[in-house]
């Protein structure tokens, strides 16, 4: 449980993945064992959601990242942090740039 719930809070970053992948595996072997034995099924079901729910945002993160990436790539050799936010405020931007007078 404690894996899931670190890869949840972890998961915006890319680190919660793994993390949440090892969650995962041990929730089920938690959930087996408590089949057998009747104790921690609550805690074996959280351990599953949270691990699923930093698995899912971490796919999100990685789509995210790549569509950023994909759009901003003429981006990535600026001269200082100001030319490298306009070009990135222009590449975001759908609409078709204004003509300069």
């Amino acid at each position: 449980m404690v894996l899931g719930i670190c890869g949840l809070l972890t998961s915006a970053v890319l680190l919660g993945g793994p993390l949440a992948v090892i969650g995962l595996i041990l929730g089920i072997a938690a959930l087996t064992s408590a089949r057998r034995t009747g104790a921690g099924r609550a805690m074996a079901v959280i351990a599953l959601v949270t691990s699923s729910l930093a698995i899912a945002v971490s796919g999100l993160a990685v789509v995210f990242l790549g569509w950023y990436a994909n759009k901003t790539q003429e981006c990535y050799r600026p001269d200082s942090l100001r030319a490298y936010a306009r070009c990135v405020r222009l590449h975001l931007d759908d609409r078709p740039a204004a003509p300069h007078r």
